[in-house]
């Protein structure tokens, strides 16, 4: 369809989903993909991944499109053993997808970096498209709750985001330095698109990575987001309760105020077409669309609509 290069900053199961759109309807070869890797988590001494994996089993037509998570026709033997072994319970990692996180901690016991492995899996899974962890070095997002400090895999799996919110903290993000390439690919993309993720905790850590921010806002009116929360709901996760905590709006025009200094064009659902003008005030361009991504069809159509914008 097009010769464009496209640059994306993703996180979770919404970015998966428009991305599972939009390769379904480019090349892959023109798609650049920066993923949070904040939500990464050590578990039964495994190096977990859960972003990158997600965005790469999509790009690799492997997804359990219904769950939006994992492998397709997944089993959980080893799981259920174990289980016996580690109270860790609330996990739910595949067999299929546990191979891939032996993999991964295998190479990183013999010193290769997280893009380097995130490049070697994507090879090995007939990913064209470069997938890319927003850093190499580790960080981790921590949520204080009245329960005590929580890593947010366990916040968001083994308590459903239930507690309140009282602090967020990405640990170690001051130490993190973007990937080989990320600035350049800012500086050179087409068009550089904002995944439908939660702003906060997926897109905000890949903000908090050394000038990242600051060379997003250098190529502004190259810079297009849509928006995850619509008619003041969250389609997923705790992106509301995050807004919240961070004295913003629920809203469209919440994600937006958070967004403003970098960008340009904010695609926003149908539903919140009164946001429009109010959004635009902020200096920002606004369309609206249906972006509910319910199927592969409306995946698709929204993915052709950010596109040809």
């Amino acid at each position: 369809m097009t010769e464009n290069l496209y640059l994306l900053l993703a996180g979770g199961v919404g970015a998966a989903k428009f991305i599972d759109g939009l390769a379904n309807i480019i090349d892959q070869k023109n798609l650049k993909i920066i993923v949070n890797t904040a939500d990464d988590i050590i578990l039964f001494g495994l190096h977990i991944c859960p972003d990158l994996d997600i965005i790469t089993y999509t790009l690799a037509d492997l997804i359990d499109r219904k769950k939006g998570w994992g492998f397709r026709n997944e089993s959980f033997n080893c799981l259920s053993r174990l289980t016996h072994f580690y109270d860790v319970n609330w996990f739910n990692a595949g067999d299929k997808d546990l191979a891939t996180h032996i993999y991964r901690s295998d190479l990183i016991t013999r010193g290769f970096t997280k893009e380097q492995i995130t490049n070697i899996i994507c090879s090995k899974l007939g990913v064209e498209a470069s997938v890319m962890p927003m850093c190499n070095e580790p960080v981790q997002t921590y949520i204080e709750t009245p329960i005590g400090e929580l890593h947010f895999e366990e916040y968001y799996i083994k308590y459903r985001c239930e507690p309140e919110i009282v602090n967020v903290e990405f640990r170690d993000i001051e130490k993190a330095k973007p990937a080989k390439n990320v600035l350049q690919y800012i500086k050179n993309a087409d068009k550089i698109i904002i995944c439908p993720s939660n702003p906060i905790v997926s897109i905000g850590t890949i903000l908090g990575v050394e000038r990242i921010k600051k060379a997003l806002t250098e190529v502004k009116e190259k810079v297009y987001a849509i928006s995850p929360i619509i008619a003041g709901k969250t389609v997923k996760g705790p992106a509301d309760k995050l807004l919240k905590w961070k004295g913003l709006e629920v809203s469209s025009y919440g994600v937006a105020k958070y967004y403003q200094e970098f960008l340009g064009h904010f695609v926003i659902d149908e539903q919140d077409k009164q946001l429009q003008t109010k959004i635009e005030e902020l200096g920002i361009n606004v369309y609206t669309y249906n972006t509910i991504m319910s199927d592969l069809d409306k995946k698709k159509a929204l993915a052709k609509y950010v596109i040809d914008l």
